[in-house]
């Protein structure tokens, strides 16, 4: 067993809505939906607290969730604009411990279990990384503390939005003797049905169960399901920068309708490459393989690999590889549904080299990286990204 662990969870609050919401002052208050257009195989991504009123939650269909809440702002998303928020909020938590898990865009494991008295506690760090979140991005978010990930993750969610809740060791049993198995983190449905069949609805009824049953039932997992109705979970910290280097870098878009016309989809090939290639500059990565994906209406998926000399990192050396493979497919006249641009063969620590170009060229691509650092993903960008600009000629050749 781990000796005692002092864990906080940040969980932003309907994060992408809350994002829509700070920098449109107008949205502030109304039903805020985050997904695509109004199609059958859009859903949401984020609802406000004013949507999630009307029963909206994210993955509902669109469709659907504006059935339910017909004065809702449907907004696009726009990934960009999240990520770079996302950056700034792990920026904050980063300044209290070097112990930090990305959870996922919105959340993060800190372990302060070394720090903490640094800064009056835990309870003071988790009040100042609310007052610097709120006073700095103008978002809110709701925090957990208690003796490990699983605890932390159930404190969260305890006091949404805007909460602060803290598990003490003392208090874990009582709070377990009524809480539905499915409230704990790593418990879906299909364990939760699973687990029913066998009369267990209550945390404490897992605690109390057999663990040679559980384990003839789940295997392995049964072991970890015992120790969780007790209210441990041993699972560790993982650093962000303890994680493995990444083997490939991607990115993929669904039309919002099927289309036939290149210089949409060639549009989207650029965008998308653009989008890979400051990820892999931002993790001093570069590669050498680029993949193209082609989903077409009929769903057949086409997918072919070019793979250069050189290691590129460079949003455009990337979309000119994805073209001479989308050119190779130019007779297929089949309408397009998704397209999907990767770069793998990765080496860490290298930059795109080429003798023969202008240094100039670097230079440009280390501007627009940190202009789009400070102001958001495609705060710049290349002229053919422009709407109204056409690039069916770079299509051709």
């Amino acid at each position: 067993m781990m000796g005692d662990r002092t864990i906080i969870l940040v969980d932003m609050d309907a994060f992408f809505a809350s994002i829509e919401q700070q920098c449109n002052p107008a949205l502030r208050g109304k039903p805020v939906l985050v997904g695509g257009s109004l199609t059958e195989r859009s859903v949401i991504s984020a609802a406000s607290y004013e949507a999630r009123a009307y029963g909206v939650h994210s993955a509902m269909p669109v469709m659907e969730a504006i059935g339910r809440c017909p004065d809702a702002v449907l907004i696009h998303g726009n990934l960009s604009k999240y990520t770079d928020t996302a950056h700034r909020v792990f920026k904050i938590c980063g300044d209290y411990t070097d112990l930090m898990e990305i959870y996922s865009i919105d959340e993060c494991f800190l372990d302060v279990t070394g720090t903490a008295e640094r800064f009056g506690g835990a309870w003071e760090v988790a009040r100042n990384i609310k007052r610097r979140i709120k006073s700095e991005l103008g978002l809110t978010c709701s925090i957990g503390i208690a003796q490990n990930k699983m605890l932390s993750k159930l404190a969260s969610g305890m006091g949404k939005p805007d909460g602060l809740t803290e598990i003490k060791r003392d208090d874990v049993e009582a709070l377990l003797k009524d809480l539905p198995v499915e409230k704990l983190h790593g418990i879906g449905d299909k364990v939760r049905v699973r687990l029913a069949r066998m009369g267990i609805t209550k945390a404490s009824e897992l605690a109390g169960a057999s663990k040679p049953m559980l384990k003839r039932e789940f295997g392995v997992f049964g072991d970890v399901l015992y120790w969780m109705g007790n209210g441990v979970d041993q699972s560790p910290i993982i650093p962000y920068h303890s994680e493995p280097d990444m083997k490939s870098v991607g990115h993929s878009y669904t039309m919002e309708r099927n289309t036939r016309d290149l210089n949409i989809v060639c549009r989207h090939v650029l965008r998308l490459s653009e989008m890979v290639g400051r990820r892999l500059r931002e993790q001093h990565f570069a590669g050498r393989t680029v993949t193209l994906v082609v989903r077409y209406a009929d769903m057949h998926t086409f997918s072919r690999q070019r793979s250069i000399p050189e290691y590129i990192d460079d949003g455009y050396a990337i979309y000119k590889a994805a073209l001479s493979i989308l050119k190779k497919q130019e007779d297929d006249k089949r309408a397009i549904r998704l397209v999907g641009v990767c770069v793998s063969n990765l080496v860490k620590g290298a930059c795109q080299l080429d003798l023969f170009a202008d240094p100039r060229a670097r230079s440009l691509l280390k501007a627009m990286d940190a202009i789009n650092d400070r102001y958001g993903e495609f705060a710049i960008k290349r002229a053919r990204l422009v709407t109204n600009c056409c690039i069916t000629q770079s299509y051709n050749g």
